[in-house]
């Protein structure tokens, strides 16, 4: 495996977590309306829980792009973003 394929790879195994930490932010002034944590911030937070579920859907596994572990990053991801809503305390 070359350095561009190897590098091609990572970017691939990356991409969904990345693709959720755009989305979400977006989807949840959408839907849930203005407020909660800035839009940088939650982006981030996305970033790395996607990328920790990606990454332990890897290990438990053994091989990336399993659909259990694409339904645990949009469930993590949409559980976060109700939280950093503060949805709990919504009516």
């Amino acid at each position: 495996m070359t350095l561009w394929q190897l590098a091609l790879h990572l970017f691939n195994f990356v991409l969904p977590a990345l693709a959720m930490a755009v989305f979400m932010p977006c989807a949840g002034r959408w839907i849930m309306g203005r407020g909660g944590w800035p839009w940088a911030r939650r982006a981030v937070v996305h970033a790395v829980a996607g990328l920790l579920v990606l990454v332990v859907g890897l290990v438990l596994q053994g091989y990336d792009g399993k659909l259990s572990t694409y339904f645990a990053l949009v469930l993590l991801a949409a559980t976060a973003e109700w939280a950093m809503h503060s949805g709990w305390s919504r009516r």
